[in-house]
């Protein structure tokens, strides 16, 4: 069975509006949460997802940092403006 994020909460954690930078903070339907840090520039980019150390890594269950959850940016962008969540979060 292959690991599948699906989004359930997406806040704002704290943006520089000047420099178009923003950082969100994503739960997923598994209980991880991440942070997703973007920009907008003139379309929203996502740049970087780093998974918060509060539960293990669903995909390689280490409890330390890894980068499983970058093979998951076209999955979570997709989530994230089907859903519109960036204008959500921001408003």
């Amino acid at each position: 069975m292959s690991y599948r994020p699906n989004i359930v909460n997406f806040t704002l954690a704290g943006s520089n509006e000047k420099e178009g930078l923003y950082e969100f903070k994503m739960s997923l339907a598994d209980g991880t949460e991440c942070r997703v840090f973007s920009q907008r520039n003139p379309e929203w980019t996502l740049t970087n997802i780093s998974r918060l150390l509060t539960t293990p890594c669903p995909v390689c269950h280490k409890d330390f940092i890894c980068k499983c959850m970058d093979q998951f940016h076209e999955e979570i962008i997709g989530q994230i403006n089907a859903k519109q969540l960036f204008e959500k979060a921001l408003s």
